[in-house]
């Protein structure tokens, strides 16, 4: 079996068989040790607020099966962006954990509707303190319902540029160039210029290099000699009237160069790959002008 087999391999609901069958388990204590349960005003109040968790948590995750199953179908032809499964995903965990507070209020005899009306200006107070983390939370769920950007879609957001492999509540998880991870608060996608890299079916790619003074002499000819190797690549959209070697930067014995280049996927080990590939020609290039100077 391939790598890929095993991603898409179904999982199965281990979590949500347990809250059925622990909800199975207290019904039937309740049903045989009734009496004996009453009489131990802890140990009914902690199965109260185990039901009150377990019950709703089960129905919520029937209700998110349901969704999912019906949006898959209706976009099972068209290739549909955005990313709503992961959208429900993660509104389902803040449901769950809001259940799980209540189901804990319960348990120790707190009344929840008392207890928020109680705290409502520490709320408020809690709100303002909090307001950064809250507007970033619901800018989260914007995002991943929409249809703008997507897991896997190359942005440039800011001064931040990078391929999204993860969008949580506070921000958008981007590897950039350099594969290092970079933390995107996710309030800049409305706030600041937002480009989405991916939206067309190439995928643009930059390539960074260095070569010394003596080498940057023959720039025309390397650049002469990457178009005609890179000109028939199989893995590469090649747009001869843009392709151009740019200096990035100019130190004292060297001179730093950058290439854009379209690849045919988002691939990012297809990226590396043609990358690996052109920094070789580079160091032929480099060898060869070292060698006849």
């Amino acid at each position: 079996m391939n790598a890929a087999a095993s991603v898409n391999k179904p999982k199965i609901p281990w979590a949500f068989i347990a809250k059925v069958i622990l909800v199975i388990l207290i019904i039937f204590s309740h049903l045989h040790f009734e009496h004996e349960i009453e009489q131990r005003k802890l140990l009914a109040q902690i199965l109260k607020g185990l039901y009150s968790f377990l019950i709703p948590s089960i129905l919520l995750s029937m209700v998110r099966f349901l969704v999912i199953i019906l949006y898959n179908a209706r976009n099972s032809i068209k290739r549909e962006r955005g990313n709503f499964v992961l959208g429900i995903n993660r509104l389902t965990a803040v449901l769950n954990t809001v259940f799980l507070v209540i189901a804990i209020m319960t348990a120790f005899g707190i009344n929840p509707k008392d207890f928020i009306t109680s705290i409502t200006i520490v709320a408020m107070a809690i709100a303002v303190i909090f307001k950064d983390y809250i507007t970033n939370m619901i800018s989260g769920l914007i995002v991943m319902f929409s249809e703008q950007l997507s897991v896997g879609d190359r942005i440039q957001v800011g001064d931040h540029k990078g391929r999204i492999i993860d969008i949580t509540f506070a921000n958008l998880v981007l590897q950039d160039e350099e594969d290092d991870i970079v933390m995107v608060p996710n309030n800049l996608v409305f706030t600041s210029t937002f480009m989405n890299l991916s939206a067309h079916q190439s995928s643009l790619f930059t390539v960074k290099f260095e070569l010394p003074l003596e080498v940057s002499l023959h720039l025309e000819e390397l650049e002469e000699h990457l178009r005609l190797s890179l000109i028939t690549h199989p893995n590469l959209e090649f747009k001869e009237d843009e392709f151009q070697v740019k200096v990035l930067d100019i130190g004292k014995d060297f001179v730093r160069y950058k290439i854009d280049l379209y690849a045919v996927t988002n691939s990012n080990r297809m990226h590396r790959n043609i990358e690996n590939e052109i920094l070789k020609e580079i160091i032929k290039f480099e060898r060869n002008i070292l060698r006849s100077s």
